[in-house]
């Protein structure tokens, strides 16, 4: 599943991250972003990425930069740029429209529920692999545990790639019904609708027998008809009266499980991941007798389309001309595009290795180029006579807020030549 959310003027139910203790402090100020703000030198003015403080906060928890990015630590791949975006926290922006969307749902869950969904959504996003993976039943195998595709502080600690990692910890802490939302952190390609940071929200309803007993349905029949009942009450609160259609699909945590799909826009489009919660999991953690449903959805994904935005990297954008267009309470409004600046594009080929592979390369562009690489595309490979591959990948450089320069160009498709040279151990071609 995609997601958990959490509500901030709620207590949550430990602010403790899986950090080493020495860089975890309790404090009551509000949580700071991680960007420093200084003037650029003329040596750093080709750079696309500000200053990035070496101190930030969530939710009462102080977390350090060396004790997130350490480039000694052959055990952690965490950049700059990813330890930039902790403490940001766009989903607790009431004029945002991550956060607008967020507080959209919590409306539904309020007036349907009659506010019985405690929110948590100032939860710490670095946690441990148990958490993260073992206790939602992520196989050892799984794609998802592998240094390609998430984010390790160490062996045992990593930043969450998903808002699952507390719903184990919030089962034990006797919640019945809970949203938990947040940021989640994933290494991913490079085009307009993937990013390496994004939000989720997670929800869980916990059943008594009681509850079930006498309906004449099984325990896991009534927790997936309320499942349905419930999200497609949610689809028609956000998107009105679309169509909608149950699809059969697999996750580790639920069973069964489904994903929503509604018809919007002339298409069908994947709304959420749901499912009833296995059963391993409740008996874990002091609810053996009980059964529950989760769902999960990206915040993201859902707000593209509600609000018109065609590109992912405009979220982060600090720009006015984006950020004065939207308003607390106000869901769907249309972006008006402010301009369009012209793309650049850039080629590189290379022999890769058998180690090499595409989230590696974008994490290079993005170490380098930041938010101004708008793309990166394979778009040719072949192997030669002695069975060594090559692939040529074309880099798309655009700034959302200006139009960038030549000079400014060619600086970083150098240092994007250098580094994946450098650090992934292939031979340009």
């Amino acid at each position: 599943m995609a997601t958990s959310p959490l509500f901030s003027h709620l207590k949550p139910p430990s602010p403790s991250c899986s950090l080493p203790p020495r860089v975890l402090s309790s404090s009551r100020s509000f949580p700071f972003s991680s960007l420093a703000s200084a003037s650029p030198s003329k040596a750093s003015s080709n750079r696309p990425n500000p200053p990035i403080a070496a101190l930030v906060e969530v939710g009462g928890v102080k977390i350090a930069k060396d004790d997130v990015v350490r480039e000694s630590d052959p055990t952690n791949n965490v950049p700059d740029n990813i330890f930039s975006k902790i403490g940001l926290q766009l989903h607790r922006r009431d004029n945002h429209p991550i956060g607008i969307l967020k507080n959209a749902i919590y409306d539904y869950f309020d007036t349907s529920y009659s506010s019985k969904f405690v929110k948590f959504d100032d939860l710490c996003p670095i946690v441990s692999v148990q958490q993260n993976f073992d206790e939602v039943l992520v196989p050892a195998d799984h794609v998802s545990r592998s240094y390609n595709d998430t984010y390790y502080v160490n062996a045992d600690t990593v930043l969450r790639c998903h808002t699952s990692a507390h719903q184990a910890e919030l089962l034990r802490d006797g919640h019945s019904y809970f949203l938990v939302t947040g940021d989640v952190y994933r290494r991913d390609s490079i085009d307009s609708t993937h990013y390496p940071v994004f939000h989720q929200m997670e929800g869980v309803r916990v059943f008594s027998p009681d509850e079930w007993e006498g309906s004449g349905a099984d325990a896991t029949s009534y927790a997936a008809m309320d499942l349905k009942k419930c999200l497609e009450g949610l689809a028609r609160h956000l998107f009105g009266a679309v169509e909608m259609r149950w699809v059969d699909t697999y996750f580790p945590f639920t069973n069964p499980s489904f994903e929503l799909e509604i018809y919007f826009q002339e298409r069908w489009m994947e709304v959420l991941g749901c499912g009833v919660t296995e059963q391993e999991i409740l008996s874990r953690n002091g609810r053996k007798d009980c059964v529950a449903w989760a769902f999960g959805l990206g915040l993201e994904r859902l707000a593209m389309v509600l609000f018109d935005i065609p590109d992912i990297r405009l979220f982060w954008s600090t720009d006015q001309r984006f950020t004065s267009q939207f308003s607390d309470g106000k869901l769907g409004v249309k972006f008006k595009p402010f301009s369009k600046f012209p793309p650049c594009y850039k080629d590189i080929s290379f022999w890769i290795t058998d180690s090499f592979t595409e989230n590696n390369l974008c994490e290079v562009v993005r170490g380098i180029a930041g938010d101004l690489a708008e793309e990166v595309k394979l778009i040719d490979n072949f192997t030669n006579k002695k069975g060594i591959t090559s692939h040529c990948y074309r880099i798309t450089f655009r700034s959302m807020e200006r139009s960038l320069t030549d000079d400014e160009i060619n600086h970083l498709q150098w240092n994007v030549r250098e580094a994946v040279q450098n650090k992934l151990h292939v031979t340009l071609r």
